[in-house]
Parts: structure tokens; C-alpha cells; sequence
């Protein structure tokens, strides 16, 4: 293979789903309304906690910054997965394939820590009451937030660049919906064993460090749990955790199962299955999990409807009475 025959792939043809016109027509109502509901409900969760003194506590900050990654998330891989299915080429040029992984690496590492923190705060509340405020002060739930953001850039960057040593040849199509980088290593005409190497590490680092904190801090909650005497009280508690362990299980359980299971670049089949779990599943559950069974965010979002219903009276009187 000559070097003038590497360089000639420059652009990448996504051909995740099939070409049957009734089919398509169909994948594309429901991954539109999957993309709706996911941006209305997670921005919509996002401005609420903006907007409302309330919900400015710890929790809520790790809460509304989830929903702001999984809006990233969708924006980043949705719009052309959408387009795609009416495409004729379906082309995609590697700096737009690399725009796009670096996005969807900064959401889903983001939200790796994001959740890793939502799950210390819930057991510094429930486990320490007594010092909550001092355990996670502001300033702590800031840093802790800037930390998933820089986390999330630094391990983009580390993949992306390392892309850059590569060079494409033979077939330009890549077997998914979006550009990740485990289809794009298939494609590659030299050796991907560093790349490999630094998913494994990097990919490995961030999930298992984030999900030991996870269970180790609802492992200390069920502990605390089940020494409450009052059957209320255990109930609440039990709730609010039980509704969040499927989220936390499907996003964790599909990052390992993707990018930590051995021969993980070669076995292309399970991609797009497991991928749409945590690209499109996760953010559009997320909001449902973590506010709606919520009490304090249903309080608010009532007093908001309460608030402007008696505007819209006056709105609809004001006419007549003049």
C-alpha cells in the first residue's frame, strides 16, 4: 500500500441503519422524538434550576450541569444522525468526525464524574446531615463541577490528538451513527495498538474511578438506610436511590461493556445497540429520574403554573372590562 493511497480517505459514509424507505421513515419519527423530549426536558431542567433560588443547593448544580452534558451529547451526534436518514451521501469529513467525538467524549466523561459527585452528596445528606454544609460547601460543589468539565476536555483532547497519527484507506464506511472512534481505528491503514492502549487506560481511569465512588457511596447509604427505625423515612430514602440505580447501571454498564471488553475495536456488530443506550437512551431518561420523581423541582414547576395562571385571567378579562 503506497503512502498516496493512505491519504486519500478524507471523508467517512455513516451507514449505521437500513436503507428500506418504510423504515427509515419510521427510525427517523422516533429518534426525532427521542431528540425532542430530550432537549425540551433536559433544558427545561437546566433553566428551572437557573431560574429558581431553591434549587441552587449542591445537588441541583451537579443536576442542571448533567442535563446541560446530555443536551451536548444529543446535539452533537442527533441533527446528523437525522439528516442521514434522508441523505443521499451521508459524507462526513474527518475534521467534522473529530468535532464530533470531542463533544460526545467531553459529555459522556463529564457525566461520569457529574454522577460520581451526585452520588457523594447524596451520601454526605443522608450519612452526615449534621455536616452536610461544611462536607459540601459552594465552593466544593464548584470545584467538583469544574473538575468534570476539565476532566471531560483533557481526555477529548487525548484521543483526539491522538486520531491525528492516523491515516484512513480502503472503504470510507464507517459501520455506525456517529463518529467514534473505536469504527474509526477499523478504517485505519497503520497501527492502532497505541490507541487502543490509551482508551483502555483512559476510558478505563475515568469509569472505574467514577463508578467505585458510585457504589461505594450507595453502598454507605443502604447501610444508613437500613438503620432508620421509621418505615417513612426508609421509604423516602429507598425511593429517591432506587429511581436513580437503573440510569447509573445502563450508562456504566454500556461505557464498560463498549470500550473496556477485550477486542473491543474488532467486535463492530454490538456497536450500534450498545451505543444507543448511552447516546440516546441515558438523556432522555435522565430528566424523568432525577426531577420529575423529585419533589422539590415538581413544588417549583407547580408554583411556576399557579404563578402565571392568574395572569392569563387578567390577559383574557382585561378586553372585556375595557
Amino acid at each position: 500500500m503506497t503512502q498516496d493511497n493512505h491519504s486519500l480517505t478524507t471523508e467517512f459514509m455513516l451507514i449505521a441503519f437500513t436503507d428500506h424507505p418504510g423504515l427509515k421513515i419510521l427510525l427517523f419519527v422516533v429518534f426525532f422524538a427521542i431528540y425532542l423530549i430530550t432537549m425540551v426536558g433536559n433544558l427545561g431542567l437546566v433553566a428551572l434550576i437557573f431560574l429558581e433560588r431553591r434549587l441552587r443547593t449542591p445537588m441541583y448544580i451537579f443536576l442542571g450541569n448533567l442535563a446541560l452534558m446530555d443536551s451536548c451529547c444529543s446535539c452533537a451526534i442527533n441533527p446528523r444522525m437525522l439528516e442521514n436518514f434522508f441523505s443521499e451521501d451521508r459524507m462526513i469529513s474527518l475534521c467534522e468526525c473529530m468535532a464530533q467525538f470531542y463533544f460526545f467524549c467531553l459529555a459522556e466523561t463529564a457525566d461520569c464524574f457529574l454522577l460520581a459527585a451526585m452520588a457523594y452528596d447524596r451520601y454526605v445528606a443522608i450519612c452526615r446531615p449534621l455536616q452536610y454544609h461544611t462536607m459540601m460547601s459552594k465552593k466544593l460543589c464548584i470545584q467538583m463541577t469544574i473538575g468534570s468539565y476539565i476532566a471531560g476536555n483533557l481526555h477529548s483532547l487525548i484521543h483526539v490528538v491522538l486520531l491525528l497519527r492516523l491515516t484512513f484507506c480502503g472503504s470510507h464506511q464507517i459501520n455506525h451513527f456517529f463518529c467514534d472512534v473505536l469504527p474509526l481505528y477499523r478504517l485505519s491503514c497503520v497501527d492502532t495498538y497505541i490507541n487502543e492502549l490509551m482508551v483502555l487506560i483512559f476510558s478505563g481511569s475515568v469509569q472505574i474511578f467514577t463508578i467505585t465512588v458510585v457504589i461505594i457511596s450507595y453502598l454507605c447509604i443502604l447501610f444508613a438506610i437500613f438503620k432508620i427505625k421509621s418505615k417513612e423515612g426508609r421509604g423516602k430514602a429507598l425511593s429517591t436511590c432506587a429511581s436513580h440505580f437503573p440510569s447509573v447501571s445502563i450508562f456504566y454498564g454500556s461505557l464498560l461493556f463498549m470500550y473496556i471488553r477485550p477486542s473491543s475495536v474488532k467486535k463492530g456488530y454490538k456497536d450500534i445497540p450498545v451505543a444507543i443506550f448511552y447516546t440516546l437512551v441515558i438523556p432522555l431518561l435522565n430528566p424523568f429520574i432525577y426531577s420529575l420523581r423529585n419533589k422539590d423541582v415538581i413544588n417549583v414547576m407547580k408554583g411556576i403554573v399557579k404563578k402565571r395562571k392568574p395572569h392569563s385571567i387578567l390577559k383574557q378579562i382585561s378586553p372585556v372590562t375595557n
